[in-house]
């Protein structure tokens, strides 16, 4: 039986920098959260090659003597606390002292620090953990750390690292939230010699936003304000029906700490209530202060998620707070105007359905643009016969969504778009199969404007994209035009779909790595967004509906395994009509 040992300092370290250091953004993020901590009022980033061959952090904090210095890089060394009550108290982003040991066990360490008050800096070179030199040098008061060859020493973990697209977007993402967090400190990110972006001192969160996620992001935000005794939120939320399919774009702070809570999101979505559709979300940036004691920061490796002591009382302060923000911005925009198209049936982002836009003869329409095509004038005739079934004979329409038939045993009721979703994923599934989506260029194009993970995700996607029918070019940093789009998607929605398919890649729903898999999940993304509900249905467009319905290989659910309709007897009818 093996003994039990302690583990060499190098092992422990390597091992603490597999929970600590998960990516290059996470040494970004940690080294940045050090000079905040330092109070850096300017911090400089510049890496090369995704952080994988270099990461430098720099700032004008207080640095550090050489006693200092060397202390840092033993594991548990921190100047944060000293007992576990700080924690009940704490101020600062750091407080494990994990992090620089963690790093230089995995890469070649450089720090050049120097405190306010000593006459020369300090040089300290670290490899894979061994200390190679300490040596004085000239520098200016703060601390400047450089990490080259990033997992070097550990090579099976760079196995684990993304393309360098996406991991360079994961350490602007992360500088920027940082930017956001500390509004009053200046921020310059440099990515293989070429400036991505600098960021002086904002006085006000909305030009931060506008700095950082754009323009056309910021005016669709409302302002919060709420506070009582022990808890204050501020920050920024979206308008009802400026909505996301993910909750990349919702981003919470606690006491000035970036973190991902679930108290929060669902304070948030809770608030939305019905004005958003299911499964979208709201832009948001939202600041919570409360006391240190009543949260705990220290329940995650890297610090990102916390937890209240009470978190209902958190979740309901939240909650009334956006609410109220919301109510506000409805009373002030007054009562909605019905226009000449109140009555078209809504989209899920918002807005109205309309005509797809056409660039050629209707008759040259790569297929009917309609829900479902009409066979021919004996099927407009004749009521639908769904295979193995009875006769369907279509009675009415109700509430514009449900179809009425009536068979020899009851009545059957039809959920259209449950429907339409079926027909449209079938057929939109063989299309991306046989590789033959129909494409149609844009009157005018339309302008994308994205985050760094969603570019980086575009570019490496780029051929996934082509392949279903977009037509997207590049045109400057962060923005893309797009030029053409899939004949089925609904004019004006062309932007919002790549927006969503972007973050459909980014939560892995989608995987262009595995062909078959990407084409079935887009499918049922596609058949979500290309349903073309008219208000008004006769009889032919019904049966027409039943005859392709029937043809499907699943007909009785949707392709998210909804019914597709419900049969009621005509002796349930009679019992609940209490018929005799």
């Amino acid at each position: 039986m093996p003994h039990v040992r302690i583990l060499p300092d190098r092992v422990a370290n390597q091992i603490a920098a597999g929970e600590v250091i998960e990516r290059p953004a996470a040494v970004v993020k940690e080294l940045v959260e050090n000079s905040l901590d330092a109070g850096a009022t300017r911090v400089s980033i510049e890496f090369g090659q995704a952080g994988r061959s270099l990461i430098r952090v720099e700032d004008n904090g207080r640095g550090m003597s050489r006693d200092d210095a060397l202390l840092s890089l033993e594991r548990h060394a921190t100047s944060k606390i000293s007992e576990a009550s700080d924690l009940d108290h704490l101020n600062s982003f750091g407080f494990r002292g994990e992090a620089l040991p963690s790093i230089a066990s995995v890469s070649r360490l450089s720090m050049w620090t120097r405190a306010e008050g000593e006459e020369s800096g300090t040089e300290i070179v670290v490899a894979a953990g061994k200390l190679l030199h300490v040596r004085e040098a000239g520098r200016a008061v703060g601390t400047s750390i450089e990490v080259a060859h990033l997992f070097e020493p550990v090579p099976a973990r760079r196995k684990f690292l993304k393309s360098d697209g996406t991991e360079s977007a994961h350490i602007v993402s992360c500088v920027r939230l940082y930017a956001l967090a500390c509004p009053a400190v200046s921020f310059t990110l440099i990515e293989d010699g070429r400036l991505v972006f600098r960021s002086p001192s904002c006085p006000s969160l909305p030009e931060r936003v506008s700095e950082i996620f754009g323009g056309a992001l910021a005016e669709t935000l409302l302002s919060v304000e709420s506070a009582e005794p022990g808890l204050r939120l501020s920050g920024l939320t979206g308008r009802p029906g400026s909505s996301r399919t993910s909750r990349h774009e919702t981003v919470t702070f606690v006491n000035g700490r970036p973190v991902d809570s679930r108290t929060l999101t669902y304070a948030l979505a809770e608030a939305y209530g019905e004005s958003l559709p299911k499964g979208r979300y709201p832009a948001a940036f939202l600041f919570l202060e409360c006391d240190p004691a009543a949260v705990d920061v220290n329940v995650h490796p890297a610090k990102r998620e916390v937890r209240f002591r009470s978190e209902q009382a958190v979740r309901a302060f939240v909650l009334k707070g956006v609410a109220q923000a919301l109510r506000d911005a409805q009373a002030a925009a007054g009562p909605p105007r019905p226009g000449p198209g109140s009555l078209a049936p809504q989209v899920p982002g918002g807005g109205q359905l309309r005509a797809p836009l056409s660039v050629g003869p209707p008759e040259r329409a790569p297929y009917p643009q309609g829900p479902v095509p009409v066979k021919d004038a004996a099927e407009e005739a004749a009521p639908a016969t769904p295979a193995g079934g009875p006769r369907w004979r279509f009675l009415a329409l109700a509430h514009g969504c449900y179809a009425l038939f009536e068979t020899g045993a009851g009545i059957v009721i039809l959920d259209r778009r449950a429907a339409h979703e079926r027909i449209w994923f079938e057929r939109l599934g063989a299309q991306f199969r046989a590789g033959s989506v129909p494409s149609q260029r844009l009157l005018l194009s339309v302008t994308l404007e994205l985050d760094p993970v969603g570019s980086a995700l575009l570019v490496d996607n780029a051929e996934f994209f082509r392949a279903h029918g977009f037509e997207i070019a590049e045109f400057g940093r962060n923005f893309f035009r797009l030029e053409a789009a899939p004949a089925w998607i609904e004019a004006g929605g062309e932007g919002e779909f790549v927006r969503d398919l972007l973050d459909a890649l980014r939560d892995g729903r989608i995987s262009a790595r595995n062909p078959d898999l990407a084409r079935d999940q887009l499918a049922r993304l596609a058949a979500s967004r290309a349903i073309r509900l008219p208000a008004a249905a006769g009889e032919a467009e019904m049966s027409a509906v039943l005859a392709e319905l029937f043809s499907t290989r699943s007909p009785l659910t949707s392709p998210a395994g909804r019914p597709t309709f419900i049969e009621i007897g005509e002796s349930e009818l009679a019992r609940r009509l209490q018929k005799s």
